[in-house]
């Protein structure tokens, strides 16, 4: 059977960010990708000049077309700005009891631009995170959900999955990506504990979308049949190429893209 993931998410007009990055994400990582668009935003490599909420009941639709007729692997949720489209999404997944759901709690923008507000975020962990199999926020917006400093040590870190985890989920996947050591580490905690991932930090301003395409790898994990930890460290492995590849690409003028396609490209 062929593997089928879905994003929920927003648009991102750049190519390299939101439902565009998890599109090319699945598809690099050999899944059928379809989209559920809850927001179109204007931006590029530079910043967010501007964001559309797609209408609830729209969100609706789109979410009935899929997931009446796909036979959805696992879900992907990414930027979801107003508290009436995270009702429409939560509904949608009880209505079609979906699995293996990865969910994204953006905040804010590769560029620092925000892109959801605090009831938004309220709404996100009272409504949603009970639904997922994983969340993956960074230190930054583990900060804001709970209302702490950025955790700075790994002892902070655990501390924070854990309040995380109680929130809901059913593991968390605490990204260290923003920290400033030589190592890019992340925690994730799951019935089984705690699993540290490391990788080597990358010098390069070409990191948009490496939130989004994390989630979506891991999704792209899922959806192919593996277990949580096998996905999580695959994605990460897939993330920390694609960022090496990062500066081989010249797409605009402020923070470049990572390179979905590393692998393929150098084959083509």
């Amino acid at each position: 059977m062929t593997a089928i993931a879905v994003t929920v998410a927003g648009s991102d007009s750049s190519g390299g960010a939101g439902v565009q990055a998890d599109l090319k994400t699945f598809s690099a990582l050999g899944v059928y990708g379809a989209s559920v668009f809850a927001a179109l935003t204007a931006q590029n490599t530079r910043g967010v000049t501007g964001i559309l909420d797609v209408p609830p009941d729209f969100v609706t639709a789109q979410f009935n077309a899929v997931y009446s007729d796909l036979t959805v692997g696992a879900t992907k949720i990414g930027m979801l700005s107003r508290t009436d489209v995270i009702e429409a999404v939560r509904a949608g997944l009880k209505r079609y009891q979906v699995h293996n759901v990865v969910l994204d709690p953006v905040m804010v923008a590769t560029s620092n631009d925000p892109l959801i507000d605090d009831a938004a975020v309220e709404s996100l962990v009272e409504l949603l995170f009970p639904l997922a199999d994983l969340i993956t926020p960074n230190l930054q917006e583990v900060a804001r959900i709970l209302a702490v400093p950025v955790a700075e040590t790994r002892e902070e870190m655990s501390a924070q999955a854990v309040r995380l985890k109680d929130m809901g989920p059913a593991a968390v996947l605490l990204k260290g990506g923003h920290g400033t050591s030589s190592q890019s580490v992340d925690l994730l905690l799951d019935e089984e504990g705690e699993h540290w991932l490391e990788a080597p930090r990358i010098d390069t301003r070409n990191t948009h979308g490496t939130g989004c395409t994390l989630s979506s790898a891991i999704a792209a994990g899922l959806a192919h049949g593996h277990d949580m930890i096998t996905a999580v460290r695959g994605a990460k492995a897939y993330v920390t190429a694609a960022i090496a590849a990062a500066d081989t690409l010249e797409i605009g003028h402020g923070h470049g893209p990572v390179h979905h396609f590393h692998a393929l490209w150098e084959k083509a």
